[in-house]
């Protein structure tokens, strides 16, 4: 397969066949693998998802390098690297029970139904403030604190809101233990 090479300088010629006869098989097999890999990976960027991901991934890129927190990203990474490798075996084996514990305590079926419901009262909640039955003026909100039901959820929000003041108050960094089994019995609100 000698083709005439025209117009190419002789030394260019030479280097070609000699770079051609340099060439094993194998040399060769692996140039026709990374050429064929990387023909594949621009025959997916025909797609319109796969360019469309593609392009919004080089845009997110430009806006981290833009407002300076891809470093940052590069900081946690070089960070998160030299604790892991600080790490001993009993720290790892301390985190992991620490985790464990955290777990265990988290993940009860009484957790996750609170959980749900109040993501789910959160949910309704907004249907009903866009709802035609939400009261909509000043006249209509004063007219709902009317109702017992009303007048109980308010009470219920300032005396959350007093309780957490008053166990943060003191907070500086540090967290304070857990209530007595006392304060637990007479919550002071």
């Amino acid at each position: 397969m000698d083709t005439p090479l025209n117009g190419i300088p002789m030394e260019m010629q030479q280097a070609g066949l000699a770079a051609s006869q340099a060439l094993t098989d194998a040399m060769v097999e692996r140039l026709v693998t990374t050429g064929s890999h990387g023909l594949e990976v621009l025959d997916r960027l025909n797609d319109e998802d796969t360019r469309a991901a593609v392009h919004r991934a080089i845009d997110g890129l430009t806006t981290m390098y833009t407002t300076g927190s891809l470093d940052a990203v590069f900081e946690m990474a070089e960070m998160l690297q030299a604790a892991r490798a600080a790490m001993t075996d009993q720290m790892v084996e301390r985190l992991y029970h620490f985790m464990e514990t955290m777990v265990t305590s988290l993940a009860t079926q009484d957790i996750a139904q609170f959980a749900r419901d109040a993501e789910l009262s959160l949910y309704e909640a907004a249907d009903w403030c866009n709802s035609p039955r939400a009261p909509k003026g000043m006249w209509g909100v004063l007219r709902s604190l009317s109702k017992p039901e009303t007048i109980q959820t308010l009470n219920l929000l300032v005396a959350f809101g007093n309780c957490l003041r008053e166990r943060t108050k003191s907070f500086q960094g540090r967290l304070e233990p857990d209530l007595t089994e006392e304060e637990q019995r007479n919550p002071q609100p």
